[in-house]
């Protein structure tokens, strides 16, 4: 007697065909879900024979989607989220017991006023919470989008529609001098600032920022004597030389930011810049993915309250 079996559904081809549609290559498709090229060559030729379409053809050096698959992409986007919240956990995460290792990508600077604060709020609310800082080095965006990062810190420039943003605090940038720099004392006059030496961060070699613009007004062109790509670096060299580091800070009758802990604790002397320079706004962004998980909820949390914190302070 012969019976019709109802059809296996593999939520594993949605999962695959969700990162090669993402991805559009075999290979991140493969790195992406932790398999090999191979195997997910494997599971291409496999889902065009379910779908009867190609999904994916060579144009040059790369891929690209057949409208079939363009068609698909959504869906399946969607069809993959939607067993994610079927498979996770329902019940609320006891923070007390929680294992969890969340990786933020921040500059040097932020990094080094973030870490006290968060490091003591996760001794006493969440013990079981690791914190990896990384520094810029990935393009925040994909990486958010595909796990490789949890927050980004600092200033957000890129506008991925799907990336939640939220802006934490505005600073200002001060002029940083060692003890018993020249420029300590009397008035600082563009002048004055203009003539004297000066560091200047950049991951990318760039010798000049919004510092110059404001001096070009004036007809003033300041010396750049070294561009480093730390702020700490930069900094460090400060403290011990005459040269002078732009350091944010809080503005006038405003909350101290622990982004001047570094300085403070270097001994440098923080000068009001007599220029009109743009503020400095200290945002965070995630993927929407994480925003109902409790750990992640508290990661954020953790970094509105530190850098909100008087020096830094939890309380």
């Amino acid at each position: 007697m012969s019976s019709s079996a109802e059809p296996v559904i593999d939520a594993n081809l949605a999962v695959a065909l969700d990162a090669l549609l993402t991805e559009q290559s075999v290979t991140r498709a493969a790195a992406r879900l932790h398999t090999s090229p191979a195997a997910m060559s494997r599971t291409l030729a496999r889902l065009r024979r379910i779908l009867q379409d190609p999904l994916l053809v060579r144009a040059g050096q790369t891929m690209v989607p057949t409208p079939r698959a363009q068609a698909l992409r959504e869906e399946t986007a969607a069809v993959v989220r939607r067993l994610g919240a079927l498979l996770a956990p329902g019940a609320g995460v006891d923070l007390a017991v929680l294992r969890s290792t969340f990786t933020l990508q921040a500059a040097d600077l932020v990094g080094a006023a973030l870490a006290p604060g968060m490091l003591r709020l996760a001794r006493q609310e969440a013990p079981g919470i690791s914190l990896r800082f990384r520094a810029e080095e990935l393009e925040a965006g994909p990486a958010l989008r595909d796990g490789r990062i949890d927050l980004e810190i600092g200033s957000i420039d890129h506008v991925d529609p799907e990336t939640r943003i939220e802006e934490l605090v505005t600073l200002r940038m001060a002029a940083a001098v060692r003890p018993g720099h020249s420029l300590a004392e009397g008035t600082l006059t563009p002048d004055r600032l203009a003539a004297a030496d000066h560091v200047v961060v950049s991951r990318r070699g760039r010798f000049t920022g919004p510092l110059d613009a404001a001096l070009a007004e004036l007809n003033l062109r300041r010396r750049v004597a070294v561009v480093l790509p730390s702020h700490m670096a930069a900094m460090t060299l400060a403290a011990c030389s005459d040269i002078v580091c732009l350091v944010p800070t809080a503005p006038p009758g405003g909350v101290p930011s622990p982004l001047t802990d570094a300085a403070t604790t270097l001994g440098l002397r923080l000068l009001d810049i007599p220029l009109p320079l743009p503020p400095l706004t200290i945002g965070m962004a995630w993927h929407p993915r994480h925003a109902a998980d409790e750990g992640h909820h508290w990661l954020r949390n953790a970094v509105r309250r530190t850098l909100h914190a008087p020096g830094g302070s939890t309380a």
